[in-house]
């Protein structure tokens, strides 16, 4: 019963030390081996270690790409010596782990304020020798480039490789912003203004012209109509003396008969005359002489 009791107390010993030994990695993470406060091994590979119970601990490390965001816009200067608010973000990771533990103690807080640092600093070095055009769109990626090169030159002491550095936003503070604002928008009224006024006397020379040309072809059409009237005027007197020199009685018959028409058009038309007159020899006697 004895020898069963302490194989049983054997097997449940060894399967406390087994489970105090085993440790697993994640693919996602890296892993210290310490003994005794002191670092023994780095475990990369993914999957189930093992260590020494009671004697060596663990600790892992995030491995995977981290994104540092500002937490605010910061204000720098430009060449210029003209304020613009600069909101950005870096991508870092830990590139060496010992080295990573050695120098922050493997807390990811230190190591962002000290990123946050060294950025900020060549951020105002970029921009002090830089005119705003320049930051904003001119330069902007080479100033990127430059803070990114610096600040990972720093960071490697740190057992930390940054891998880019991106401006998320150049921009003007508010009361500068209002001002460029509102500046803009009194020189687009300006140009608007300019504009109507140039529309305006386009529209007048237009009507001006447009006016002009009517008086022109008005003053063509009249004339060109007391033309074509003097020719008709002209071809019928032509019609009437060649008629009349054809046959002289029948042009006295025909130019008595538009006398009549003329005369009586109106049933309220009358007139007073001597009925001996010759004016109505043709009623009389429609084969009257015009002598």
């Amino acid at each position: 019963m004895g020898k069963i009791i302490t194989t049983v107390l054997l097997i449940a010993f060894g399967l406390l030390v087994l489970g105090l030994s085993a440790f697993s990695v994640d693919q996602r993470e890296t892993a210290i081996v310490f003994e005794l406060g002191k670092v023994v091994q780095i475990v990369k590979e993914p999957g189930l270690h093992f260590k020494v119970p009671f004697i060596q601990s663990i600790k892992t490390f995030d491995n995977r790409v981290q994104t540092m965001d500002a937490v605010s816009p910061e204000l720098f200067n430009t060449i210029e010596k003209k304020n613009v608010l600069v909101d950005n973000y870096v991508k870092w990771r830990i590139d060496n782990v010992e080295q990573f533990y050695k120098s922050v103690g493997g807390d990811k807080r230190i190591a962002e304020a000290r990123l946050h640092n060294t950025v900020n600093d060549v951020l105002r070095q970029e921009f002090g020798k830089r005119t705003v055009q320049e930051v904003i769109s001119g330069k902007r990626d080479e100033v990127m480039d430059n803070v990114r090169t610096v600040a990972d030159a720093d960071a490697r002491a740190i057992g930390v490789h940054v891998i880019d550095v991106r401006l998320r936003r150049v921009d003007f503070p508010d009361d500068i912003s209002n001002a460029v604002y509102e500046r803009m928008k009194s020189e687009r009224k300006t140009v608007a203004n300019q504009l109507r006024a140039e529309g305006s006397a386009a529209a007048q020379k237009i009507r001006a012209d447009a006016e002009q040309q009517k008086e022109v072809i008005l003053a063509d059409a009249y004339s060109k109509a007391q033309q074509l009237q003097g020719e008709g005027d002209a071809k019928a007197s032509s019609i009437y003396a060649a008629a009349y020199g054809a046959n002289p009685e029948f042009y006295a018959f025909y130019k008595s008969m538009e006398a009549y028409k003329q005369s009586f058009r109106s049933k309220s038309d009358f007139l007073v005359v001597d009925p001996s007159s010759a004016f109505f020899k043709y009623m009389k006697d429609p084969k009257a002489s015009s002598k």
